[in-house]
C-alpha cells in the first residue's frame, strides 16, 4: 500500500499531516508530498485512510 499526494491538487491545508504526521510531510509553503515512496505499513493504515477522508482537496489517494 502506497500514499500519494498529487501536489498540483494540494492547498496547504495541513489535514492530512496532522492525522498522519508518519506519512505525510509539509514544505516551508504548508504543501504536502508523501514521506520516501509512500510506502504505509501496516500500523498506519488507518491513519493514511484519515488522510485521504479529510483532505477537502481530494489530493491524496492510495494505491495497493
Amino acid at each position: 500500500m502506497k500514499i500519494i499526494v498529487d501536489s498540483e491538487k494540494c492547498e496547504g491545508h495541513n489535514r492530512c499531516y496532522a492525522l498522519a504526521p508518519d506519512l505525510i510531510e509539509v514544505d516551508d509553503y504548508g504543501y504536502a508530498s508523501a514521506i520516501g515512496d509512500g510506502t504505509v505499513p501496516p500500523e498506519h493504515a488507518e491513519a493514511a485512510q484519515l488522510a485521504v477522508d479529510n483532505c477537502p482537496e481530494y489530493a491524496i489517494t492510495i494505491e495497493s
